[in-house]
């Protein structure tokens, strides 16, 4: 039997627990283990999914099919006709060399970024057949119970049940940083957004305070989450402003060449009476002559050089050309400081009364000292520092 599907305004507004539980097809000792297998298979995974991009195999043959590239076959092709054998062959050499190494640089930068996406799976606590498990967050169900505690993700839409003291970190799906109030009593959804809904957490937000029990209503990209990121996927690729210019530059080089070209087949023909075979010949080897064929490889190996030293600033770049974008913004507008970091807080700096100490290491990482000037101490040596220790840790739950 299908679950019933419920709107969030439904369920934001029902104030009878008992009854949204049975409408989910659940209850408070959880769901059983068949009942999960049998919405996994109706459902789905609790995932985002991926919009399928260009194959590689796509994205190898684009290096090579650029204006500027073609413009460059072009030209080799004419050193042939030309009798310029040995400049045909530099110039198609030249454009395959540059197109392998355009394709390896993204290949590269592209499996780094895919790297990010493969981290170590997140896990969250359900109840299933009267007794809390962990499972993987992909694995969630609507109708499962969850178990929050402060500083867990939330990996689906959930109706909180029962909470204490809940504030909820929504700047991922609103931008602002101040931490929402939230609990388990219904609302009156009229005139409110979604993100408005005090007895509901969404994907994709946290807990900064507080514990709560809820039942998951959506999951993957039925969440509103899932709709924003299927709203991201949609948006077409434009191409960069350098390659605007470069494919402006392209056009105005071939006319050129193509024009300097004629010129020279008119005048060689005309006035200086050559044969047309050589007058031909004569203007194709003029019209070789006026395509760059140093500016594609000049201008890759200036986007990998940028790349590269953004690497070393941990600044992955997908694509060459998108490099130069960042070069083109003159104004960069930005909303509150938790919205473009990660929001997080690391101890830096130590007072007490008498001293200054300098704490080293970045993030979350457990690596580091307490260092007060050129002379590292610790807890157990310094009795002023163990009592700001003490204090720090006793008032603290992370």
């Amino acid at each position: 039997m299908p679950t019933k599907s419920l709107s969030l305004e439904e369920i934001a507004q029902e104030d009878d627990q008992t009854r949204l539980l049975t409408e989910l097809q659940t209850s408070r000792t959880g769901l059983t283990k068949d009942e999960v297998t049998r919405r996994q298979a109706q459902d789905g995974p609790n995932v985002l999914k991926q919009i399928k991009g260009a194959s590689w195999l796509t994205k190898f043959t684009q290096n090579f099919t650029s204006m500027m590239a073609i413009l460059l076959w072009v030209a080799g092709a004419i050193a042939f006709v030309a009798q310029l054998k040995e400049l045909g062959i530099a110039i198609w050499l030249v454009n395959i060399i540059n197109g392998l190494f355009s394709f390896w640089q993204e290949y590269q930068a592209g499996k780094e970024t895919d790297a990010l996406s493969k981290m170590l799976p997140s896990y969250s606590r359900v109840v299933r057949d009267g007794h809390d498990q962990k499972v993987l967050t992909s694995d969630l169900v609507v109708g499962d119970i969850v178990k929050l505690e402060e500083g867990d993700n939330v990996a689906a839409d959930i109706r909180i049940l029962a909470a204490t003291q809940v504030q909820v970190d929504q700047s991922a799906l609103t931008g602002e940083v101040n931490p929402v109030n939230k609990g388990a009593q219904a609302i009156d959804p009229t005139g409110k957004n979604h993100f408005e809904f005090g007895d509901i957490v969404f994907s994709g937000t946290s807990l900064v305070k507080g514990n709560l029990v809820g039942v998951v209503v959506k999951i993957g990209m039925a969440t509103d989450f899932g709709k924003i990121a299927e709203l991201t996927q949609q948006v077409k690729e434009d191409i960069s402003p350098l390659q605007k210019e470069l494919n402006t530059l392209t056009k105005q080089l071939s006319v050129l060449a193509v024009s300097i070209g004629l010129i020279f087949f008119l005048v060689a023909t005309l006035f200086v009476h050559y044969p047309l075979v050589k007058s031909f010949i004569f203007a194709l080897g003029m019209i070789v002559a006026f395509i760059p064929e140093g500016l594609s490889p000049t201008v890759t190996l200036s986007l990998a050089g940028a790349i590269k030293r953004m690497a070393r600033q941990n600044a992955l770049v997908k694509k060459l050309a998108s490099v130069e974008t960042l070069g083109a913004a003159s104004v960069i507008c930005s909303d509150k400081t938790g919205t473009l970091t990660q929001n997080q807080m690391t101890v830096s700096s130590l007072w007490t009364v008498a001293k200054h100490y300098q704490v080293t290491g970045e993030g979350y990482e457990a690596k580091g000292k307490v260092v007060d000037g050129p002379r590292q101490v610790n807890e157990e040596t310094d009795a002023d520092l163990y009592e700001l220790l003490r204090g720090g840790l006793l008032a603290d739950n992370a």
